[in-house]
């Protein structure tokens, strides 16, 4: 192992991305429950979570230099137990005006967490000279799906919705809190401000751009199941919500399934045929979802989507950590700007064409962008210089 590297930092790194997982998966499981609390249709649901994407990007132009300032270990903190804590107010807050302002600062704490963690990932893999993206992310996966089966199993209990709502913030805050304390050592500030620049949010350019882009294509897609398969399943196919949640639970069990193995996939595959095979596979998945109006089938095809999308973005997520003359968290945060960009509209999108068509067709983007994203795996074979 790498200085400062040790078996409790990298589980202490698993735990974060864990904990990530199962808040991002509670929130899923509720969307058909702050759906019916506020009376709000699918194109106002679409704008709320527009509102969660904003303040994420809000949050993207910060990371990079609050990372830089104040360390992984110390962000992460912060941003993870405020993001904890938030869940607890989807169905308590006063109105719809009100759910907006809290889920702005919802995607804010979740954006600087999800850098703060990636870029602690990213250190671990320089220092420990070995592949270790993939199976951090496999823990993302698998905390939505512990997230999404337990919320699936509360509901089906009786439990009421706040009270499950406060049990998940009250553990999760926990879990980040404990995590913490046994990251790699905050660095110290520089004591003249010069290196601060380094950190400095820039829209991304070259080498950046390009997986920007290609993370916006995984991720606009991949948030389209983590919103929608939940109320897809109930409102669509005529699922109760406890057996709803369970689509969450299944696209996020095989994600994690393929993430475990997704590092040495890596060393054996070149990332072009690991991406063109990951967006044939989701594409060829979620149009059997849409085809189909048997539920344990479509759980299938949801299965078959979070195999195709497990990697795209830990392939991704790394080589921007890596990037020549761009801090790690800077490089993440850069390409995370472009992909949020996707995540932010892709929920609003697909909200408004449910409106005028239905959510059936509005979810054929997702095979659009699967497709796509197979299409432009040549990409990921080009130059490794970049600028910022």
């Amino acid at each position: 192992m790498g200085p400062g590297v040790t078996a409790g930092t990298r589980w202490a790194s698993r735990a974060q991305f864990f904990a990530s997982g199962f808040i991002f998966a509670t929130w899923g499981v509720h969307v058909p429950t702050v759906k019916a609390h506020y009376a709000i249709d699918e194109a106002q649901l679409g704008l709320a979570m527009l509102a969660a994407g904003a303040g994420a990007m809000v949050g993207l132009t910060s990371a990079g230099r609050w990372i830089g300032r104040h360390g992984p270990r110390r962000m992460a903190a912060l941003c993870g137990c405020v993001y904890a804590l938030l869940i607890a107010g989807l169905i308590a807050m006063p109105g719809y005006a009100a759910l907006l302002g809290l889920l702005a600062v919802f995607g804010l704490v979740t954006s600087v967490f999800d850098v703060a963690i990636n870029t602690e990932a990213a250190q671990l893999e320089l220092r420990g000279n070995q592949p270790l993206m993939s199976g951090m992310h496999g823990m993302f996966s698998l905390g939505g799906m512990v997230g999404a089966a337990s919320g699936s199993a509360a509901l089906a209990a009786g439990m009421a919705p706040q009270t499950h709502l406060w049990t998940v913030a009250v553990v999760m805050i926990g879990v980040v809190a404990i995590a913490s304390t046994r990251m790699l050592p905050t660095p110290a500030a520089p004591a003249d401000g010069a290196a601060a620049t380094d950190h400095d949010f820039r829209l991304p350019r070259g080498v950046l751009a390009v997986l920007g882009v290609l993370a916006a294509l995984g991720l606009i897609a991949e948030g389209a199941i983590y919103d929608w398969s939940v109320l897809y399943m109930q409102q669509e196919l005529g699922s109760p919500q406890q057996q709803a949640a369970l689509a969450y639970a299944s696209f996020s069990a095989a994600m994690a399934a393929a993430r475990f193995g997704g590092d040495a996939m890596r060393a054996r595959f070149s990332p072009t045929a690991l991406l063109r095979g990951s967006g044939l596979l989701a594409a060829g998945a979620m149009t059997l979802v849409l085809l189909t109006d048997l539920p344990w089938l479509a759980l299938l095809g949801f299965a078959g989507v979070g195999v195709g999308f497990a990697n795209v973005v830990p392939i991704l997520f790394g080589a921007s950590a890596r990037v020549p003359g761009v801090a790690p968290a800077n490089g993440i945060a850069a390409v995370s700007a472009i992909a949020y960009l996707g995540f932010m509209a892709g929920p609003a999108v697909i909200g408004l064409l449910a409106r005028v068509s239905s959510l059936t067709a509005a979810l054929y983007v997702v095979v659009a962008f699967a497709a796509a994203l197979a299409a432009s795996a040549r990409f990921t074979g080009s130059g490794d210089s970049s600028t910022a």
